[in-house]
């Protein structure tokens, strides 16, 4: 399902236009974005995440720097940096309505 997809899924469900329904989901998924982008700037210890009951929490993690292999020449090992990334886990609710069908 692409966005466009989804805005049209909810604009026939809730009858309101796809306009709205476009607006209200942009609005959505920028404030999640911006919440994380915020948490991303605080220490690991004291960010908080965005958690929507039924379906998921999304927040950002560290990954932390490793070596890996450089794709352009297999041989040679790269240091690839530490950096934060967000990180979606699906809710108890979303799990079992996926696993049940």
């Amino acid at each position: 399902m692409t966005k466009t997809e989804l805005i049209d899924h909810v604009a026939e469900k809730t009858g309101q236009t796809k306009k709205d329904c476009n607006e209200i989901i942009n609005t959505t998924f920028d404030s999640i974005m911006e919440y994380l982008q915020q948490e991303a700037e605080k220490e690991q210890d004291s960010r908080d995440n965005v958690q929507i009951i039924g379906f998921g929490s999304f927040e950002v993690r560290d990954r932390k720097a490793r070596q890996g292999r450089n794709p352009q020449n297999p041989e040679e090992t790269i240091m690839i940096p530490e950096r934060k990334v967000p990180v979606f886990r699906a809710g108890k609710t979303f799990k079992e309505t996926v696993k049940d069908n």
